[in-house]
């Protein structure tokens, strides 16, 4: 009886009171489904105001345009960013049940400071007129301002880096039915976050342009409140995965070990250290007794292995029975973890370039859509609404994508997955390149129709907003396959100890496209501008600005980009190769 018991476990889970997670009861497609209504409510508080983040910054804060891009990207990329310290802390500390309720308490603190700021016209800088010149916020206001951003950044990064995990933790690797289910996750928390994305850059959007922008932060405030008792709802049918120590010392364990016994052995040869480690009886016995004890901590059936692969040999030297310490002492499974996270990171690098064009969507391409006319008939919409286009494609294209063509896919294919998780992300980067090609033909078509009218016109230009939707299309597409096809191989690849982690480079890799925009645009103008040239990315007039020649330079740099993908993909070996 004690063994049938023990059998109906689901080893190495718990549920939110902290006792056994049971098979029947936790886990599942309806634990997920709270998951995903959750990510709904967070990906709206969010987007409701980063979308149109940049307008408020220069129209209420007086910031320049390019200040007001800059903050913007660096805020999203911090935000992002700070998804690598929720995934470590539910790795290692907490799991990823409480990282979530911390992080949208975070969230909800600095979206009520903004929300206070926004409503009060004393916490804000003097409106400009004709008599009163612009003064950009300073002082104790720009204090508040700030921190009200970032404890919203500090709370994302913490649900970035915890929520589609917990979500994904939900399903049953070992069978094919628990990972077909766990790709129809991911693709429908693609689908979520569009469906977030969508009520924030329509509805949303349209109160902060028309009654007020407190109104616009009061529903971020409110919605990611609301957040908080949904995600509890699910609590009773969640299986929460146990920490199992910090991902980062073990791999910072074995990379000194590595280095260090490489000093102490530089007298043997590789293969002739790993040929002792194997002939050793008792080496192998220490090295089986290590493995199954990081088994049972893990909770999870581990492949014992004796030996390190041949792959990556310079780490091999972190296996001895002679360690340079006794505190750097390593197993063969250990090595064999930080093998797949290196692996692994060449892939994230190549995905930084496509969030790099994708963070023009919330800066550029907004200051681009409001010099236009934006009418559509005798309604007017705000500018920052355009992302509207490549979100309702993905919420039609995901399940399309999941229903359709994966089925259809995997028919052709005869594996798992159908279209392979590096397919995924090479079709994303290909887009971003046509994309950014897109982005400086429509740029070019709106400066000689802004030239035609003066440069230096305020009026909308007779020029439809609707040109600029072909990249925000194309780069929407992109996302949806680059982001869902991230998203599945970080968390597929990394070793169970490291999934939170793993599954937040995603995140990082946006932050890192935010902050590469920033740094590009300050290398562009200083590398441009001269005693006799302004930069091309300079000063308070979009229609003066060179934006086609920048978006060139981006699309160039995303075929480099492309190039350097394929070179690690087609080296990649996939940890298992499931048949259908």
């Amino acid at each position: 009886m004690e063994v049938e018991h023990q059998l109906d476990r689901w080893e190495g889970y718990v549920d939110w009171r902290n006792k056994p997670a049971l098979r029947g009861r936790h886990g599942g497609m309806l634990a997920a489904s709270f998951v995903l209504v959750v990510e709904v409510l967070e990906n709206l508080a969010f987007l409701a105001n980063a979308s149109n983040l940049v307008l408020y910054l220069s129209e209420h804060m007086h910031f320049s345009p390019k200040d007001s891009a800059n903050s913007v990207t660096n805020f999203m990329g911090t935000a992002f960013l700070l998804a690598l310290l929720g995934g470590f802390l539910s790795d290692a500390f907490l799991s990823t049940y409480y990282i979530y309720l911390g992080s949208a308490f975070l969230e909800f603190l600095g979206w009520l400071i903004l929300t206070v700021q926004a409503r009060s016209g004393s916490l804000k800088p003097q409106k400009c007129g004709a008599d009163v010149p612009c003064h950009k916020v300073g002082g104790a206001k720009a204090a508040m301002l700030f921190i009200g951003l970032y404890l919203a950044a500090l709370g994302v990064g913490g649900i970035k880096g915890s929520l589609a995990t917990h979500g994904a933790q939900q399903f049953d690797e070992d069978t094919p039915q628990g990972r077909k289910q766990r790709s129809t996750f991911f693709n429908y928390f693609v689908f979520s976050l569009a469906c977030g994305a969508l009520i924030a850059v329509t509805l949303v959007v349209w109160i902060e342009d028309n009654r007020g922008w407190e109104w616009g932060f009061g529903i971020s405030t409110l919605t990611i409140l609301l957040s908080i008792p949904i995600f509890c709802a699910g609590s009773k049918f969640y299986r929460n995965k146990m920490p199992s120590g910090s991902p980062l010392t073990t791999i910072l364990k074995v990379l000194v070990a590595s280095a260090l016994n490489t000093c102490v052995t530089v007298a043997r040869s590789p293969s002739s250290a790993i040929a002792s480690m194997s002939a050793s009886p008792a080496f192998g016995t220490s090295i089986k007794m290590e493995n199954q004890q990081a088994a049972k901590k893990s909770g999870k059936s581990l492949v014992l292995l004796e030996t390190p692969s041949e792959s990556l040999k310079f780490l091999n030297r972190a296996v001895t029975r002679m360690p340079a310490h006794k505190s750097l002492e390593c197993t063969v499974n250990q090595v064999e973890d930080v093998k797949v996270v290196l692996k692994i990171l060449p892939v994230f690098g190549c995905t930084i370039m496509l969030n790099c064009c994708l963070a023009q969507l919330s800066t550029f391409s907004v200051q681009q859509a409001a010099t236009m006319d934006t009418k559509l008939g005798s309604f007017k919409v705000p500018p920052a609404s355009l992302p509207v286009f490549p979100v309702v494609f993905i919420m039609i294209l995901a399940p399309l994508y999941d229903h359709l063509i994966i089925p259809f896919a995997r028919r052709v294919t005869k594996t798992e997955t159908g279209i392979s998780h590096l397919q995924r992300i090479g079709i994303g980067l290909l887009l971003s390149i046509v994309a950014m090609g897109i982005a400086a033909l429509v740029e070019i078509k709106r400066k000689k129709v802004a030239t035609d009218a003066g440069l230096d016109t305020t009026d909308p230009l007779p020029i439809t907003f609707f040109w600029i939707a072909f990249q925000y299309l194309c780069l929407g597409s992109a996302d949806l396959f680059t982001l869902a096809g991230l998203l599945e191989f970080f968390f597929t690849e990394a070793p169970n100890s490291m999934r939170s982690l793993a599954t937040s480079l995603s995140w990082a890799s946006l932050a890192m496209g935010y902050f590469l925009s920033t740094v590009i645009i300050s290398i562009v103008n200083s590398a441009t501008g001269s005693a006799k040239n302004k930069p091309w990315l300079s000063g308070s007039n979009l229609n003066h600005y060179h934006l086609e020649r920048f978006y060139w330079l981006m699309c160039a740099l995303s075929i480099l980009n492309f190039l350097h993908y394929l070179f690690w993909a087609n080296r990649y070996k996939y940890k298992s190769l499931n048949k259908a």
